[in-house]
C-alpha cells in the first residue's frame, strides 16, 4: 500500500515551524557568544541568513532549513525542501554553491526506495540551481523530515538585507500567496495533488530572481527577504522593523493561487494561520474595507514563498515585467512609508 506521506505528521512544511512568538522568547533568553570579525549579517533582524565576509570580493552566505512532509509524492516533497532552503541564499542576493542534506526517517514503514526518491526531487533542484549536493546527515526517527544546509557567495558589497527599505520604495512579490491553507486541504484529504499543481510547482520553482535582472535592476533592489511560515505579514513586519519603516499592501493587489480563496472559504487552516496573527496583532492595521479572508491570506504561512522586495520606485515596472518571464505571479503590491506606530498596514 502506497503510503501518504502527508497523513504520517500533525504538520507539514512550514507551517511546522515554531511560531514566532514563541521563538523570539526562547531567542531573548540565550547568551549568544560575541559575533567574531568577519560576520556582517547574524541573526539579530531575522534575515534570511548570515553572511561571513572572507576579503573584499567575497562573503560567504549561509542558512539552513528542514520540515515535515506537505505533498505525498516523495519527488515532490524533496523538491519543494530543496527549493525552500536555497530560497534563503536567493533572498541575500547570493548564489548557492553546496549543500549537505538533513535526513530524519521512520526507517520501519518507509522503504528505501521511498526516501531515495525524497532525496532525487532535491538533487534535480540542486543541479538546476547549479550547485552541488556534498554530503549530509541522517538518523532514523518517528516522523519523515527533510531539508538542506547551504552555503552560497556574494559580493559583500551587493548583499541585500532586510533593513535597507527605503521610504518611496515599491513592493513586489514574486510568487502567489495560498501554499498554507491549499496543503492544509490536501492534507485533510480534501484537495488532491491534481488540482493542487498550480501551487505545487510554484513551491518547487527556484527564486532565482537574480538570473532573470540585469546588473542596473538588481542595483535597485534596496531589501529583501522570502515569504514562508510566518506569512507575509510576519516577515513583512520583520523587514519593517529592521528599516525602521512602514509597509503600505493593497490586499486586492495580492496575486493568488487559483485554489486559495476556495481553500479559505472551506476552512482550510491551519495552527501557523492563529500563531501569525498573534505575532503580528500588535504591529498590523487593517482599513475597515479588509475583508476576513483578505486577512486569512495574509497571515497564510507560506512554504517555498516568494520574495518580498523593496525596489526603487523607478525600476518596479522593468523588474517586474523581467521576472514575470519566469515568475508569472509577480506583482506590485504596495509601497514603504514613514515610520509610524505599526510595522505593516493593509488598506
Amino acid at each position: 500500500m502506497t503510503i501518504k506521506l502527508t497523513q504520517t505528521v500533525k504538520k507539514g512544511g512550514c507551517a511546522a515551524k515554531v511560531p514566532a512568538l514563541i521563538l523570539r522568547e526562547i531567542l531573548g533568553g540565550l547568551r549568544f557568544p560575541p559575533v567574531i570579525p568577519g560576520v556582517i549579517v547574524d541573526g539579530a533582524n531575522f534575515d534570511d541568513a548570515a553572511i561571513y565576509k572572507i576579503n573584499e570580493d567575497i562573503a560567504l552566505v549561509q542558512t539552513l532549513d528542514f520540515f515535515t512532509p506537505i505533498v505525498d509524492s516523495p519527488y515532490d516533497f524533496g523538491a519543494i525542501a530543496a527549493a525552500n532552503a536555497l530560497s534563503d541564499v536567493y533572498a541575500m542576493g547570493g548564489s548557492p554553491k553546496t549543500c549537505m542534506a538533513i535526513l530524519a526517517a521512520p526507517l520501519a514503514i518507509l522503504e528505501p526506495a521511498v526516501i531515495q526518491a525524497v532525496l532525487q526531487g532535491a538533487s534535480d533542484v540542486i543541479a538546476e540551481a547549479g550547485a552541488s549536493l556534498v554530503g549530509g546527515h541522517s538518523i532514523d526517527d518517528d516522523t519523515l523530515k527533510f531539508g538542506l544546509s547551504v552555503t552560497g557567495v556574494i559580493h559583500p558589497q551587493k548583499v541585500w538585507i532586510n533593513s535597507h527599505a527605503r521610504m518611496g520604495d515599491k513592493l513586489i512579490l514574486t510568487k502567489p500567496l495560498g501554499t498554507g491553507t491549499i496543503c492544509a486541504g490536501m492534507k485533510r484529504q480534501e484537495i488532491d495533488e491534481e488540482r493542487a499543481q498550480q501551487a505545487i510547482a510554484s513551491m518547487k520553482r527556484l527564486n532565482n530572481v537574480q538570473d532573470f535582472l540585469t546588473t542596473r535592476d538588481l542595483k535597485n533592489i534596496h531589501a529583501a527577504t522570502d515569504i514562508t511560515g510566518f506569512g507575509l505579514l510576519g516577515h513583512g513586519s520583520q523587514l519593517a522593523r529592521a528599516s525602521n519603516v512602514t509597509l503600505h499592501i493593497s490586499p486586492r493587489a495580492l496575486p493568488v493561487f487559483d485554489l486559495t480563496y476556495e481553500c479559505l472559504e472551506r476552512g482550510f487552516l491551519t495552527k501557523a494561520h492563529r500563531s501569525n496573527d498573534e505575532y503580528t496583532r500588535q504591529k498590523v492595521s487593517f482599513a475597515p474595507t479588509v475583508t476576513e479572508l483578505q486577512k486569512l491570506l495574509a497571515f497564510d504561512p507560506q512554504t517555498s514563498g516568494g520574495l518580498l522586495l523593496s525596489v526603487s520606485s523607478a525600476s518596479a515596472e522593468t523588474i517586474v515585467e523581467a521576472l514575470r518571464t519566469r515568475f508569472p505571479g509577480t506583482s506590485v503590491i504596495g509601497e514603504v512609508f514613514a515610520k509610524s506606530s505599526i510595522d505593516v498596514y493593509l488598506e
